[in-house]
């Protein structure tokens, strides 16, 4: 990979994982309705790769965000909102010729008839991240680099970058790819299945919902994916309301029930599940711990109205990850659960 930076110690403590991908100034209406219709909207930050970032960094781990924006106002909020959070941001260029990407979206399921987003997104800052210009220089030796389908849609050379970066190598860092397939965002639609699957096949670690494997590659059932993809040392497929299942190089499976949940908005739960599941990896926890701490992250997310939260606190999430699999299924998690001072609801 040109430019690759050399693995000092000083790199090595930088941060445990990096997340590439575009950020945008996201549009959050103050009512439900058609876009036509709602008379205002509330500015906040909505990006897979940095939602992840965001809520590892909320979770107290080391994550860097590496992208591009404009040398705008757009851009200032998106740096300086993202930095809040705790993310090193030092990997994140300004793009004087282009703006940072916007979007407008209703408050329903995305997956529901009536929920419509409106991209401000053509010819954005990120969208022209390439190898030429991403600063290996700056990208520390991370654990761990999480990118997404999304990014691969965005342009030719975005898609040139994810291939650069999914290239096998010697002490290349984990590659997480969530395959995120989005069929608005490409131009080339027919192309898009194909794309996924290769990168898919060239990463550690996958994340893909059964939905979107069933819409991109006509697979449908888990074992079914697995054997469509049988490369990532760790292949997790979110099966929605059934939980998820996770597939190991060693053979393994396991199949975890996801929580019950009184759900405000359904957006980011994606990218929170991919953040809980990557905090568990990285403190070696087993594989079941691991997917309860991306449904216990999900489930803070499902529960507020915006794309991030706070999660809960390690103690609080571990506690309740370690329930024996009868208290677990009893779970029910409102608004407000993370907090100290609420209690967690069994039924």
């Amino acid at each position: 990979m040109p430019g690759t930076p050399a693995r000092t110690a000083e790199a090595a403590t930088a941060a445990e994982v990096v997340c590439l991908g575009e950020s945008m100034v996201t549009f959050l209406p103050s009512q439900p309705g058609r876009l036509a219709d709602v008379p205002s909207f509330g500015r906040g930050i909505g990006g897979a790769e940095s939602n992840v970032a965001c809520a590892l960094a909320a979770a107290g781990h080391r994550a860097a965000w590496v992208s591009r924006v404009g040398a705008d106002g757009f851009g200032d909020h998106l740096v300086e909102a993202i930095t809040g959070y705790g993310v090193d941001t030092s990997g994140v260029r300004r793009d004087p010729s282009r703006p940072t990407g916007i979007y407008f979206r209703t408050a329903t399921d995305r997956a529901a008839d009536v929920h419509e987003v409106a991209y401000y997104r053509a010819g954005s800052a990120a969208s022209a991240m390439s190898p030429r210009n991403i600063p290996y220089e700056t990208l520390p030796a991370a654990r761990v680099l999480h990118l997404s389908g999304i990014t691969a849609a965005l342009s030719a050379d975005c898609l040139a970058l994810l291939h650069d970066l999914t290239a096998p190598r010697p002490g290349r860092p984990l590659i997480s790819f969530d395959v995120n397939h989005r069929p608005g965002l490409w131009r080339d639609a027919d192309a898009s299945p194909g794309v996924l699957l290769d990168l898919a096949r060239r990463s550690d670690l996958v994340f893909v919902g059964e939905d979107e494997a069933e819409e991109a590659w006509g697979v449908t059932g888990a074992e079914a994916i697995r054997a469509a993809l049988p490369e990532p040392s760790v292949l997790v497929v979110k099966r929605g309301s059934a939980g998820a299942t996770v597939f190991s190089d060693a053979g393994d499976v396991t199949t975890v029930p996801a929580l019950r949940v009184d759900v405000v908005a359904p957006v980011g739960a994606g990218d929170a599940f991919a953040a809980g599941f990557l905090s568990a990896t990285l403190r070696d926890l087993p594989v079941r711990d691991r997917v309860r701490h991306g449904h216990l992250m999900a489930a803070a997310v499902l529960t507020v109205p915006g794309d991030l939260t706070a999660p809960p606190a390690r103690a609080h999430a571990d506690a309740l990850a370690a329930l024996d699999d009868e208290a677990w299924g009893r779970l029910r998690l409102g608004p407000g659960w993370t907090g100290d001072d609420q209690e967690v609801r069994t039924t």
